[in-house]
């Protein structure tokens, strides 16, 4: 998400780099290559205006110090006004209610459905929450059948009222069912509808004054750019929601609804889709959005990531087989199966200052662990607790069951004794630096 962005903003800094200090030549010469960016990311041509006109203003009053060169301190600048034009701080979702009612509102495909199940999904592991996901799309049946399956995933009852061609009737209905059977929070899907098309837009507005939800999300494909600000506003005209949820921004270069939105029309992104997966939902934190932006990482929220996976017990026992050099390849397996619950592998990655850049024409996907899994799944039990009886003869019975090659097998061989050594090195607490310098060096398998 946001690579074209992100080029563009590091060669802009770059005007600025090699100068002794600020001066409104020099700054007018960057703020232009920035504003041709953002209006690039397909930001309001006003909105980019407003924007750099700003970090002038704040670049030509800064008492800056001779250590710190323009660059780093417009930079700095940019960082902070990107995370205030996304909405400056995190708004959290109001859930306070018993039941708390949620209301899904948004365009044909924008993925209201599939979101539906992404937060009744995240309610539920990490808030521990008993959420109901409510069928109210009366005009496709696809959807009904859609919130039913994904209900199916996760374990979280759906309900329906089959051959129903009422929605307002359809909620209320639905909110009573859930303080019959204990659930507390409720999340209405209901049809995608046009701005333009009143009676759909007056009906959505029944329901919302039937319900008095606690939250009305609009929801919005990220990669219709500015079309996606405008029916936003119109949106908000007519329903005054509370949050914006912006699905499909991994497969947004651009970045420009994500930029725009706010200054638009005055609510917060409150989460944002990043992929096809039930977990593939993130909280939206404006000021590590501008992180990632300006390829600085988002350490906090990777470090977040990990704890949702991290048991404490396991960490204990895997940190005495460190400790003893025990790590094995059943050790590995658990280990990249953390890793892929923590998400699309790259966005992962690109969390790690430094590596969205170097990750960029990377082709990494879901599937990058597939041939590692294929190859240990084909050894032996004793194998896997003991790779040094991995001899020639072994190898080669492992290349042919996992559908790989000799060549494969010992590059992965190699790339676990490194991981072993390195793992080992961090548990004893030695040379951080070494193990991280070993891993850029790593060639990936």
């Amino acid at each position: 998400m946001f690579e074209n962005l992100s080029d563009r903003l590091e060669r802009s800094f770059k005007l600025l780099k090699g100068q002794g200090r600020i001066t409104e030549i020099n700054v007018a010469e960057t703020l232009k290559d920035i504003r041709r960016a953002l209006l690039d990311a397909d930001v309001n041509f006003k909105i980019a205006k407003t924007f750099t006109d700003t970090i002038k203003e704040k670049a030509m009053g800064q008492q800056v110090l001779t250590a710190v060169k323009p660059g780093q301190m417009i930079t700095k600048i940019v960082h902070d006004e990107l995370a205030q034009l996304m909405g400056g701080t995190f708004t959290d979702i109001n859930i306070k209610g018993n039941p708390a009612v949620i209301l899904m509102a948004g365009l044909q495909g924008s993925g209201k459905t599939t979101f539906s199940g992404k937060l009744a999904n995240m309610l539920k592991s990490k808030k521990g929450r008993h959420p109901l996901l409510v069928a109210g799309d009366v005009y496709r049946p696809a959807a009904i059948e859609q919130l039913k399956v994904l209900g199916g995933q996760i374990d979280v009852p759906v309900y329906t009222e089959e051959g129903s061609k009422d929605p307002v009737k359809i909620a209320k209905n639905a909110i009573k069912h859930a303080r019959q059977n204990g659930n507390d929070i409720v999340i209405i899907d209901t049809a995608g509808r046009l701005a333009i098309d009143e009676q759909m837009m007056n009906e959505i507005s029944s329901i919302k004054k039937a319900v008095a939800p606690e939250e009305i999300l609009f929801v919005v494909d990220a990669m219709t750019g500015q079309d996606a600000v405008n029916t936003a506003k119109e949106f908000n005209d007519k329903l005054d929601f509370d949050g914006v949820i912006l699905t499909k921004l991994d497969g947004d270069t651009r970045g420009g609804a994500a930029l725009s939105i706010r200054s638009v029309v005055n609510k917060p992104i409150k989460f944002v889709g990043t992929g096809e997966k039930l977990e593939a939902l993130d909280v939206f934190h404006p000021d590590r959005m501008a992180d990632r932006i300006l390829g600085m990482g988002d350490i906090v929220s990777l470090v977040e990531k990990a704890q949702e996976q991290f048991d404490e017990e396991e960490a204990k026992k895997l940190q005495k087989k460190l400790a003893r050099n025990q790590f094995n390849f059943n050790d590995f397996l658990k280990q990249i199966s953390q890793i892929k619950k923590m998400g699309n592998l790259k966005d992962v990655a690109s969390m790690i200052p430094g590596m969205g850049k170097a990750l960029r024409n990377v082709d990494m996907d879901d599937d990058a662990f597939k041939f590692i899994e294929a190859i240990i799944h084909s050894m032996t039990p004793a194998e896997r607790e003991d790779p040094s009886l991995l001899n020639g003869s072994r190898r080669k019975r492992i290349a042919a069951g996992s559908g790989t090659n000799i060549q494969e097998v010992n590059r992965l061989l190699k790339q676990f004794s490194e991981t072993r050594k390195m793992m080992k090195m961090v548990s004893q607490g030695k040379n951080l630096q070494r193990m991280m310098g070993g891993l850029q060096q790593g060639k990936r398998f």
